[in-house]
């Protein structure tokens, strides 16, 4: 009998030991996988900084080297691309007007829409809903034409209106994403609000905002990286060159010095354009994973 149960002992110890290799080694695997996905991904930035502070003739012979260079040009930086024509900070501060006014506007719009669908009663709801969501399904590219010959004859072609008015109306996917949020918000207080005699825009703006602080804050951001890094409407829409966003600069800019083979100042231009979006991510990374995670619990 003791001979028995010294063997179940032992082969259960043996089963344990051979699960507990098993996690060890699909979670080495995993993390191997995850370390080779963040080097490919960062490997392209490290090679856009460092070259971006060489010369026009140690980026030719040094293409693909990701050494730092021993006498780094900080020039590009700080003199030669904003010398350049047509201006990059002028785009810089056209990005900035044309990101900032959509998303403050936006980011209200889309978060009393969000509370409508979340916590609200009327007619037609879910239908009015999904009619939204529906409109995440077509392609621009299917829409582009329709729109701009819309844009056309009411005169917004080579205006900012294109760029901000639609996007001042709300962005559907920031809707879906924080109806879902509030959602996880009970009902239970707003109901108390209710009853204490305050109105629905109160409730907004003293319960549902506060708690959904979060996911709003995480949405703006990402609204705010897209509409930074957008080149496909700009490039459409705006012609004038004083009007033009930092990225459809920034493509004329590689037209102009790529028949120069300076592609340090055309790097180091890009180094610049990315930093906002960097910058931003970089502060605000646990508030945009926080709310992500949140948003998927509930």
């Amino acid at each position: 009998m003791s001979k028995e149960i010294t063997k179940n002992v032992t082969n259960s110890t043996l089963k344990l030991g051979s699960k507990k290799k098993e996690a060890l080694w699909g979670s080495f695997g995993i993390y191997v996988f995850l370390v080779l996905g963040a080097v490919i991904m960062i490997l392209p930035l490290v090679w856009m900084l460092e070259s971006s502070l060489k010369t026009k003739e140690q980026f030719l012979t040094t293409q693909l080297s990701l050494a730092f260079p021993s006498h780094p040009q900080w020039g590009n930086f700080f003199k030669r691309i904003w010398q350049m024509e047509p201006s990059l900070q002028r785009g810089i501060l056209n990005s900035i007007i044309i990101s900032f006014s959509t998303i403050i506007v936006g980011t209200f719009v889309s978060s009393l829409a969000a509370f409508a669908y979340s916590k609200l009663h009327f007619p037609g709801k879910n239908k009015l809903f999904l009619a939204e969501l529906a409109t995440m399904m077509i392609p621009f590219s299917i829409i582009m034409i329709p729109q701009f010959v819309i844009y056309a004859k009411i005169g917004w072609l080579d205006t900012w209106a294109p760029l901000i008015i639609p996007g001042m109306l709300g962005n559907v996917s920031m809707i879906f994403f924080l109806r879902q949020y509030m959602n996880g918000i009970p009902t239970s207080m707003i109901e108390s609000a209710r009853i204490d005699g305050a109105g629905y825009f109160r409730i907004y703006l003293q319960i549902m905002m506060p708690n959904a602080k979060p996911a709003v804050a995480a949405q703006a951001i990402l609204w705010f990286m897209g509409a930074w890094n957008d080149y496909f409407a700009p490039s459409i829409y705006l012609n004038n060159p004083t009007k033009l966003t930092v990225q459809v600069v920034i493509s004329q800019l590689n037209a102009m010095y790529a028949i120069q083979t300076d592609y340090p100042l055309l790097l180091a231009a890009s180094v610049v354009a990315l930093l906002p979006c960097l910058v931003i991510f970089m502060i605000f990374q646990k508030q945009i994973i926080a709310s992500v995670a949140m948003t998927g619990l509930k």
